[in-house]
């Protein structure tokens, strides 16, 4: 069972989404309140079942509505992905992967954990 980790950084809040062996899948931006970050953990339990798979990767991809997952290659050639709520903005961005098919694996353990992950606060 996964687990979402909140913490405070010197300019707010923000929270991991991590999978029962430990490893974080993802981590969130920085929110201002607590109370914000709070309910981007609970935007991410809600989006991420529902989310469709975009994949950026492949030429003329097809464009899905929100939610989705973003599969992307940054400039260094890792695979990410970034889950977006329905009203587009993005809620969980992962660490860089070195295949597709690991960030596609990435992508099924958000949906997989984050379904009945608990919450904690890290002091």
């Amino acid at each position: 069972m996964g687990k979402f980790v909140i913490k405070q950084t010197p300019t707010g809040y923000n929270f991991h989404l991590k999978a029962g062996n430990g490893e974080t899948i993802g981590t969130s931006e920085v929110y201002t309140t607590l109370a914000a970050c709070r309910n981007g953990v609970e935007s991410v339990i809600k989006n991420a079942a529902n989310a469709n798979v975009e994949d950026q990767t492949v030429e003329n991809y097809e464009v899905c509505k929100h939610p989705k997952f973003e599969i992307y290659e940054d400039k260094a050639g890792e695979f990410r992905f970034r889950l977006k709520a329905t009203n587009g903005e993005p809620i969980l961005a992962s660490e860089g992967y070195t295949t597709k098919a690991g960030c596609k694996n990435g992508v099924e353990s958000v949906v997989k954990n984050s379904a009945d992950a608990t919450v904690e606060e890290a002091e």
